[in-house]
């Protein structure tokens, strides 16, 4: 009774090649269409190419991440109806290939945000990280977002322009290109003005407006997503707070308990990512995970160190402000409950979600940040590691 452990590959242009992935003890690829534009169909042929190509160096297309929201349905404009339908005709090409899960999230206009993909961590690795003062000064003094300076405090407004002064010109060009640094799987980034333009879309879309869609939409794709014999699994906000004048609705406890109450089917489930939550210190995320194990249908496992600031940097897998093995227990529990009942929805793949660039990769073009080999390779060894040690202290092995 294991985990199916499983690897992020963002297909052929991946720098960390399948056959290096499969040395790792990986056994499941977890991957998506990218060269499908955001909105369109992932067309049975294409789906079936990619999957051959994975089977090819004996692996497994484990989970599909991420099939994204289009932005009209977050938004419940423009030709929203049209991208529900191709949404739900591509988790239908996707049941008849056979992959049955897909991850997706429900954060407008980005996928996470940083303020520093190059932090030297202790041991000479680099990492990432979030600054509260420097999304303060890119929102206030770069952005120039309207109305910005109501969502920070005196202090921490203060703390932004001490920041944004003391760093040069350079560095104030190298803050504008991380935060918008595109979508994973992608070294590309919004321009100033696309991103501008992104966020005025937003205006008067609220927290409860953004919610309301977010349960919408899945009323929509789950009873498809059922029929293909697909299992959903939303993955948190990264961060899990509030950002750049955005609504987050998937950052708490309440959140996950609203959209699993918006329509109860395994269906619809979660992407559980300890190290997104845990960056608000408001989240207790050993708790969310023994009061959700039963609806996880996906597992990320990072660590994040908070700094007690409203920011956070991303540490090993086994350090920082998660207490992983309390993480991983219910979930090893919720596995073997779920095999003992000979569950369609048993499988629970685990990936590890980001690791530190290390030496062997420094030189190797094109690592979008968190996703290097000998990093996240570390990361799944810890892991399984852990793993087992659970596994052997309750009897389970």
């Amino acid at each position: 009774m294991s985990f199916e452990q499983t690897w992020r590959w963002f297909g052929p242009n991946d720098p960390v090649p399948l056959k290096e992935a499969k040395q790792t003890g990986a056994t499941g690829i977890v991957t998506a269409l990218h060269q499908i534009p955001t909105g369109e169909v992932w067309p049975f042929d294409e789906i079936m190419n990619r999957k051959r190509m994975v089977e090819a160096e004996g692996l497994s297309w484990s989970v599909a991440e991420s099939v994204s929201v289009h932005e009209d349905i977050k938004k419940r404009s423009g030709n929203f109806r049209l991208y529900i339908d191709n949404y739900r005709e591509t988790l239908r090409n996707l049941g008849r290939c056979g992959i049955g899960v897909v991850c997706y999230n429900f954060m407008p206009v980005f996928d996470w945000l940083r303020t520093d993909l190059e932090v030297v961590f202790a041991d000479g690795s680099i990492t990432t990280k979030f600054e509260r003062k420097a999304l303060a000064a890119f929102d206030v003094r770069i952005l120039d977002r309207r109305g910005a300076e109501e969502d920070y405090t005196d202090v921490e407004l203060e703390d932004a322009v001490i920041y944004f002064e003391s760093i040069s010109e350079k560095e104030r060009a190298k803050l504008l290109r991380t935060i918008l640094l595109g979508l994973p799987g992608s070294l590309e980034a919004y321009t100033l003005e696309a991103f501008r333009d992104a966020l005025s879309k937003y205006e008067g879309i609220g927290d409860k407006e953004l919610r309301g869609h977010l349960h919408e939409f899945l009323r929509d794709v789950t009873p498809a997503a059922e029929e293909a014999g697909v299992l959903l699994a939303i993955h948190p906000d990264d961060p899990p707070f509030p950002l750049l004048g955005l609504p987050r609705v998937v950052s708490s406890k309440a959140d996950l308990e609203e959209i699993l109450d918006a329509v109860d089917s395994p269906s619809n489930g979660l992407t559980f990512c300890p190290g997104s939550l845990a960056a608000n210190p408001d989240n207790d995320v050993v708790d969310m995970a023994e009061t959700f194990a039963g609806r996880v249908n996906f597992v990320h496992l990072r660590n994040v160190r908070r700094d007690g600031r409203g920011g956070f940097l991303e540490d090993n897998h086994l350090d920082g402000n998660v207490d992983m093995y309390s993480v991983m227990k219910p979930l090893v529990v919720e596995m073997g409950r779920r095999r003992a009942l000979g569950m369609k929805n048993q499988r629970m793949p685990l990936r590890p979600d980001h690791g530190h660039l290390m030496i062997p990769d420094m030189n190797r073009k094109g690592i979008y940040p968190g996703y290097s080999l000998f990093g996240r390779m570390r990361g799944l060894a810890e892991l399984r590691g852990l793993e087992l040690g659970i596994q052997r202290s309750m009897g389970l092995d």
